[in-house]
């Protein structure tokens, strides 16, 4: 078991789906939480959720695609709970689905700002913070996407490529051989496709074969926070500045998820 009391973590996109799924896990490991995220009431929601069930959650709404936003959060974290060990950038959009020449470029741009420069925005806040702690995990939630040029998901496909290769500069710089005080663990986390609101809405746009897979081929969002937390604990170290996937039986076996459907 990875037990992470006394330790804080912030989750981006903690409303819902993954990165509310995270926030539960997290919590039960004995982790304070902060939940960051756009929407306020499903927020204060898991919240409540998880400062009833005994663990310790704090709302904080936030827009990624804000650093004032995002490094507000992160001092508050420390002035909440001490200091902040563990982030999980997990906010995501995969809206314009559209093929370029029909494509929204303020739709596009935001795309960019919330899974690119959100993901950047969480690196640069939360790693001072954490060389103030000793040292932390970062996970970013990634996608096949990153590896993919799928037809409408330009912005998708674009923007995850390019959060990919972030994690693996800031693994360079902030890692053990990088860092020149307290390392930083920077990880990237490949869960393949989840059933939560956003696969929804891809289901619903019939757009590409992604569109088209049978929902029950979907793993759902709790597998994702299991994977999180293997990633925060001690065997997750071996994969710093990688894509981790439970996409392969390896990952789901060091995970302790079921195999993949034969």
């Amino acid at each position: 078991m990875i037990d992470l009391t006394g330790k804080t973590a912030l989750i981006t996109g903690a409303s819902r789906g993954i990165g509310a799924a995270t926030a539960r896990r997290l919590a039960e490991a004995g982790a304070a939480v902060v939940l960051a995220a756009r929407t306020k009431k499903p927020l204060r929601d898991v919240e409540k959720e998880i400062n009833k069930s005994g663990g310790a959650a704090l709302a904080a709404p936030c827009d990624v695609a804000d650093f004032a936003s995002v490094e507000r959060v992160v001092l508050q974290a420390e002035r909440t709970f001490g200091g902040l060990d563990i982030l999980v950038s997990n906010a995501g959009v995969i809206d314009p689905i559209a093929r370029l020449e029909d494509s929204d470029p303020a739709a596009w741009s935001r795309a960019v700002d919330i899974n690119l420069k959100g993901v950047y925005y969480g690196l640069r806040a939360a790693a001072p913070a954490m060389k103030r702690r000793g040292g932390g995990v970062i996970v970013n939630i990634s996608s096949g996407a990153a590896n993919s040029a799928l037809e409408g998901w330009s912005a998708y496909c674009a923007s995850k490529a390019a959060a990919k290769k972030l994690t693996e500069c800031a693994h360079g710089e902030l890692g053990d051989a990088g860092a020149r005080a307290a390392a930083v663990r920077v990880v990237g986390l490949s869960p393949g496709t989840v059933a939560t609101d956003m696969m929804a809405r891809i289901k619903e746009s019939g757009v590409n074969p992604v569109s088209r897979l049978d929902w029950s081929s979907h793993i759902p969002p709790e597998w994702v926070a299991q994977a999180v937390l293997f990633l925060c604990g001690p065997d997750g170290a071996a994969f710093a500045g990688t894509d981790f996937s439970i996409k392969t039986e390896e990952g789901r076996r060091l995970v302790g998820l079921p195999p993949l459907a034969s």
